[in-house]
């Protein structure tokens, strides 16, 4: 990548494109990935498998669509990027496509040499109106301490 901005296009590009090649050159070999449930992946290798199985499981035709990015320079080396993105075409468990999400993804870049190659990333998913998650016996869900 020329610039760190380049994240952003280049994963949406492979997402579209449901190439996990692509997604993973977008990383370093000792790269880290979160995922949207706290998945964590410690190395290129397993951030192409995990999203490979995606592609071919999940989110199968799936679109992502990804925000303007936002790029905080951390001196000449380094880069924080984040940007929203929002999906559509995940497929459900039982078969049906599911409906549309919407989330935001922080990309940590490193300048090596000419280049940038993501050295860790984390995805979030959006839970419109909501302030945390909560743990009960029935399960997790997103709250809101102001509706209660």
């Amino acid at each position: 990548m020329h610039s760190p901005i380049d994240v952003v296009t280049g994963w949406e590009r492979a997402w579209n494109a449901g190439d996990a090649d692509a997604l993973a050159a977008l990383f370093a070999e000792d790269a880290e990935f979160v995922n949207v449930v706290g998945l964590w992946w410690h190395d290129r290798s397993a951030i192409r498998e995990a999203h490979a199985y995606g592609f071919a499981t999940i989110f199968t035709g799936s679109v992502i669509t990804m925000g303007a990015p936002r790029v905080r320079m951390l001196g000449d080396a380094a880069a924080v990027v984040q940007s929203r993105w929002h999906i559509v075409g995940q497929i459900a468990p039982a078969g049906e496509v599911a409906g549309p999400r919407d989330g935001i993804f922080t990309f940590v870049l490193e300048r090596r040499g000419d280049a940038w190659i993501t050295v860790a990333a984390h995805n979030t998913d959006i839970a419109p109106g909501m302030e945390t998650h909560i743990n009960t016996e029935s399960g997790q869900r997103a709250i809101d301490y102001r509706a209660l």
